[in-house]
């Protein structure tokens, strides 16, 4: 016997991620002045996130903000807004819109999603043990024990990093861009089983870790926030890594068969 078709893997969420991509609506905008217009910006948002002056790469339990000016697209600029509750996001996109920035921008896009850790792995595991004993998911035993295991996820530092990601230091570039999986008749992810699912995650995350210390990787869900099911937010000190990232990862069988990409977003991180 096999484990639920249709069961979801349970999640970690932690902050709440807003991705928004401005065009210049005023033409006499020279790019040295953007800069310093979104250096300004930057230090209202992020020190009403702390009481105080503060930089973007200051850890703060609240989340945080940065900007990029963006290289080879049709826009100009990116904000990336991490906080802790949705309000707080509508708070900081409020506060955007009314700095000098803000009125001299338009917007072209934008994505709202939340930091998210998959349990497929352990998800995998409760339900053939659920299956086992001859209970079933979601039963008292299973979410006792899928409690204390999610527990222990969550305060794991590899977790924490994942849901409460900081701004790197030394890696000043980064992409966006939206995914979602395939729904397909013949190409269909939702109807896999999860232990197929957490298999297929596995080799994928395996290709990621190669390039730990180069790429910085932010997984954020969208699923019932945004059309786009996940944002995968990059950050690296070479921007070819992001091209070799993501080529490797459109070779494993996961990304290869069911994986479909919205629109990249690449550009240079500006000192807060």
């Amino acid at each position: 016997m096999t484990t639920p078709i249709a069961h979801p893997p349970e999640t970690l969420e932690g902050w709440y991620a807003l991705h928004q991509i401005f065009r210049v609506s005023k033409q006499s905008i020279d790019p040295a002045r953007l800069e310093r217009m979104a250096t300004g910006a930057l230090t209202g948002l992020n020190k009403s996130r702390t009481g105080k002056r503060s930089k973007a790469r200051t850890e703060s339990s609240e989340g945080w903000s940065c900007m990029a000016r963006l290289i080879g697209s049709s826009s100009d600029v990116m904000a990336i807004h991490f906080r802790e509750s949705l309000d707080a996001i509508a708070s900081a996109q409020d506060a955007l819109r009314k700095t000098e920035l803000g009125k001299a921008v338009e917007s072209v896009y934008s994505f709202l999603s939340v930091t998210e850790a998959g349990l497929y792995h352990i998800t995998a595991q409760l339900a053939r043990a659920a299956e086992a004993r001859g209970g079933q998911v979601g039963d008292a035993e299973y979410t006792r024990t899928l409690a204390g295991r999610a527990t222990a996820e969550r305060e794991s530092q590899q977790v924490k990093r994942r849901l409460y990601p900081e701004l790197p230091a030394n890696m000043p570039y980064v992409c966006f861009y939206p995914m979602s999986k395939r729904r397909d008749a013949s190409q269909n992810w939702y109807t896999l089983t999860l232990d197929e699912r957490s298999r297929l995650m596995q080799a994928h995350g395996i290709t990621g870790r190669r390039y730990s210390g180069k790429v910085q990787q932010v997984i954020t869900g969208a699923i019932g926030l945004d059309a786009w099911e996940w944002g995968v937010t990059l950050f690296a000190q070479d921007p070819l890594d992001f091209k070799k990232l993501v080529t490797d990862m459109r070779f494993d069988e996961v990304s290869a068969k069911y994986a479909q990409f919205g629109d990249f977003y690449v550009g240079k991180i500006i000192p807060s």
